[in-house]
């Protein structure tokens, strides 16, 4: 979401989870002002011309010559004039619904209105009239070169191609040299320039001065807008390349107090953006977690969408945290404090501990510092010991979740701890029933049955015994 955004910088947004329900609702109410088609393409619009501008003024700075530079920053302020107005007549006080946009909107009608806006205004173009009236002509000897007024007089350039034009037989090739154009002024441009300045000094004193009086023109408030908008924008666009492969997103009922948490057609977001850049097919699954229920037992056979399935539900919990869209048709969300996550680690040679250990070592501090109001998702832990043991610990574990009262999904192999509790729920990947070996990523509310179908894939891909301890004789 933040990729191609990066000159933003808006992973800070993405990391600071939203305290209470209203502040959820708050960025909602922006959301549905955002797919008014007129107001989005205004603000896009705005912020395409934000970023001449920021660049117009960066390069300003970089460069060598003054009259360049000073003409760079009139040029975007020009830019900035025409693109505040713009957004300015599209975000009327009364148009957007939400609460910051209609701020926001209030805001800048004030700011447009005002001397320092109009100022800037007025002068920019008052400046850039009379910069486009200059006119002077260069005569080249040898390597010197002369610069003076160009004085009135008509161009016949027109009546010479029309006088022509009925001798035309043929088109022919251009033998015209491409000449390749530099950002920057070189040495002979500068002192042209210079020259020129020299033949207009009033023009060029009143850039000058421009310059000095709107180094920096930019409103504070309109350089937040433009940075925080797109945390929404970007969103929106997620949304949008996600609903051309016909895959919803939607904006999920918020709680507070309401622990329950359920979603319809709901998807992992990142897997699915990935299928669809190589348009392939996404698996959707519902799910439900309501009173007295708090965790989700999700077991099946290996490659079955498990570990996805889990995944969606982080994924979908703290991005409703953050006032977003959420993957699904509907959904209702508890308003979480944290979410914890274990998953298997990759082997650390620098580390002296076991898998055991680390697992145990984790999940007590995730237990020790989740809440009542957290989400807990847990993938197959404590697959480095025993059966009997891992059974063990694993019930322990979820006895502690039971008692913290918070929510929790749990991929396991270990069939058994579907069962534990009147608050487990049991999940179960499906397969395709006439061919156990193939899945269909289907998640749904079932027994767990004890299958993990690891015949039907060894007779697949022809891992049976009878089939290796044939090929082996030969």
């Amino acid at each position: 979401m933040t990729s191609g955004r990066e000159e933003y910088e808006l992973w800070p947004y993405f990391a600071t989870p939203l305290p209470s329900p209203d502040a959820v609702r708050y960025r909602h109410e922006v959301l549905l002002d955002l797919r008014d088609p007129q107001i989005v393409a205004a603000v896009r619009s705005f912020a395409v011309e934000m970023r001449f501008v920021r660049g117009g003024l960066d390069k300003a700075k970089k460069y060598h010559y003054a009259t360049q530079q000073r003409d760079t920053v009139l040029r975007a302020a020009t830019g900035y004039v025409a693109a505040v107005r713009a957004l300015s007549h599209a975000l009327t006080p009364d148009r957007p619904s939400s609460k910051a946009l209609r701020s926001f909107a209030e805001t800048l009608s004030r700011y447009v209105a005002s001397d320092r806006f109009v100022g800037l205004a007025s002068q920019a173009e008052d400046i850039s009239k009379s910069l486009a009236a200059v006119t002077y002509r260069m005569h080249l000897v040898g390597d010197r070169v002369h610069v003076s007024r160009q004085a009135a007089e008509e161009n016949y350039a027109a009546d010479v191609v029309k006088t022509f034009e009925r001798f035309q037989q043929r088109q022919v090739e251009s033998r015209l040299t491409q000449i390749t154009m530099y950002d920057e002024m070189n040495h002979v441009e500068a002192a042209i320039a210079d020259l020129v300045a020299r033949l207009y000094p009033a023009e060029f004193a009143a850039l000058a001065q421009f310059r000095e009086d709107h180094g920096q023109f930019v409103e504070e408030f309109l350089s937040v807008f433009d940075r925080e908008v797109q945390f929404y924008l970007s969103c929106l666009d997620l949304e949008q390349r996600l609903s051309r492969r016909g895959l919803s997103m939607c904006l999920p009922e918020i709680s507070g107090t309401d622990r329950d948490i359920w979603a319809d057609t709901a998807f992992d977001v990142a897997l699915a953006d990935t299928l669809v850049d190589d348009k392939r097919p996404v698996v959707c699954n519902d799910f439900r977690l309501t009173r007295p229920e708090r965790i989700l037992v999700v077991t099946g056979p290996n490659q079955g969408g498990k570990t996805t399935f889990a995944r969606m539900i982080g994924q979908l919990t703290y991005l409703a945290g953050l006032g977003l869209l959420v993957p699904g048709t509907r959904a209702h969300v508890m308003l979480s404090d944290r979410v914890f996550t274990h998953f298997e680690r990759g082997e650390n040679l620098r580390d002296l501990t076991g898998g055991l250990e680390d697992d145990l070592v984790r999940i007590r501090d995730i237990l020790r510092e989740a809440s009542e109001r957290s989400l807990i998702v847990i993938n197959e832990i404590f697959t480095s010991t025993a059966l009997e043991d891992a059974i063990l610990l694993s019930t322990n574990v979820l006895q502690k979740v039971l008692a913290l009262d918070c929510a929790c999904v749990v991929v396991t192999f270990l069939d058994e701890l579907a069962a534990l509790d009147e608050a487990v729920v049991s999940m179960v990947a499906q397969v395709v029933p006439d061919d156990p070996s193939t899945r269909t990523f289907r998640v749904v509310r079932q027994r767990a049955d004890g299958n993990a179908y690891a015949q039907a894939v060894a007779r697949k891909y022809g891992l049976t015994y009878p089939r290796v301890t044939a090929r082996l004789a030969r």
